[in-house]
C-alpha cells in the first residue's frame, strides 16, 4: 500500500478515535483531544492528495477510498457535534443524505467499472465542512479551563452556536447540497442506465 493510501486508512482510524473521545462521558480535555485528532485526520486528506499527485501514486483504491474516508470523517464530525447540540438534527440528516447519495452513486459507477474521482465543488464542500467542524470543536475546547481564553475570540456564549457558527454551518450545508446536486446532474446518464 502506497503512502497516500496509508494516510487515507489512517484518516479512517483517526475518525474512530475521534468518535471514541467524544463518546466517553467526562473524559478530561475531551474537546481538546477531539480537536487535535480531527485536525490531524483532516490534514491527512490534504496530504494524501498532494503526495499522490506529486509522486504519481494515484490508484483506483485512492480514488474510491479517499472520498469515502472524507465522508466518514465529516459524517462523524457532524453527528457528534449535532449530538452535543451545536446545530439541529435536520442539518445533520441533510448532510448525511448527500454523503450517502454520492457514495451510492460511486458504488453504482464502480460496479460498472467506472471510477468517479472527486470534483472541485466537492473538494470546496469538504474544505468548508472541515472549517465548520473545527470551529465548533474550538468552541467545545474553549469550555476547558486551559483554553478558556479562546471564548472571547470565538464569540462563544454557552454551548450554543453564535453568529459565526451559524454562518459556517449554513455555508457548509449549502455547499454540501449544491455539490451533491451537481454530482447527480453530471452523472445522470449513469443513474438513468440503472
Amino acid at each position: 500500500m502506497n503512502l497516500p493510501n496509508q494516510l487515507t486508512v489512517a484518516r479512517l482510524i483517526l475518525t474512530f478515535v475521534f468518535v471514541g473521545v467524544l463518546s466517553v462521558d467526562e473524559l478530561p480535555h475531551a474537546g481538546t483531544i477531539a480537536l487535535a485528532v480531527f485536525s490531524i485526520a483532516a490534514y491527512t486528506d490534504l496530504l494524501d492528495g498532494q503526495i499522490a499527485r506529486a509522486r504519481n501514486l494515484i490508484t483506483n483504491f485512492g480514488k474510491l477510498m479517499d472520498p469515502l474516508a472524507d465522508k466518514v470523517l465529516m459524517c462523524a464530525g457532524f453527528v457528534m457535534l449535532g449530538d452535543l447540540g451545536f446545530f439541529p438534527a435536520w442539518i445533520v440528516v441533510l448532510i448525511l443524505a448527500r454523503e450517502f447519495l454520492v457514495t451510492g452513486l460511486r458504488l453504482v459507477a464502480s460496479a460498472e467499472g467506472i471510477v468517479l474521482a472527486a470534483e472541485n465543488l466537492g473538494k470546496y464542500k469538504t474544505t468548508f465542512q472541515i472549517i465548520a467542524v473545527i470551529y465548533f470543536l474550538l468552541v467545545l475546547a474553549a469550555k476547558e479551563p486551559s483554553l478558556a481564553w479562546l471564548s472571547p475570540i470565538l464569540g462563544w456564549r454557552g454551548l450554543g452556536p453564535d453568529v459565526l457558527g451559524q454562518l459556517l454551518i449554513w455555508v457548509a450545508l449549502i455547499l454540501t447540497l449544491v455539490s451533491g446536486l451537481n454530482y447527480v446532474w453530471k452523472n445522470r446518464k449513469l443513474l438513468a442506465d440503472c
